[in-house]
């Protein structure tokens, strides 16, 4: 279900509260995040060039992304992921644990 690697991908968690949690995510050539799940929502924003490879469980994809590119998901997703190029890749993961709890209404 997940990538066979020795090379770990390096989280360095910038923010964790009660509302949200703000991981950068640091790969070499071939290194991968290892089998996991996310319990919350959560949103990637790239920091340079990469080809994201993705197991799913059952499939292998690569996706080409580009520093600056973002994307989100929802909670609940399962994955392994490998930087499938030739050069450092690196991203910010940003998990929203409390939605509401970010942006109240009185605030805005």
């Amino acid at each position: 279900m997940a990538f066979t690697c020795d090379i770990p991908a390096v989280p360095t968690v910038q923010a964790d509260d009660a509302d949200v949690r703000i991981t950068r995510w640091d790969f070499g050539p071939g290194a991968i995040t290892g089998w996991h799940e996310h319990g919350w929502p959560y949103f990637v924003v790239m920091l340079t060039d990469g080809v994201m490879r993705v197991h799913d469980g059952e499939r292998v994809t690569d996706v080409a992304r580009k520093a600056g590119d973002s994307y989100r998901r929802p909670a609940g997703v399962r994955h392994d992921v490998m930087n499938g190029g030739d050069a450092p890749m690196a991203f910010v993961e940003i998990e929203v644990k409390r939605p509401g709890a970010l942006f109240p209404i009185s605030e805005i």
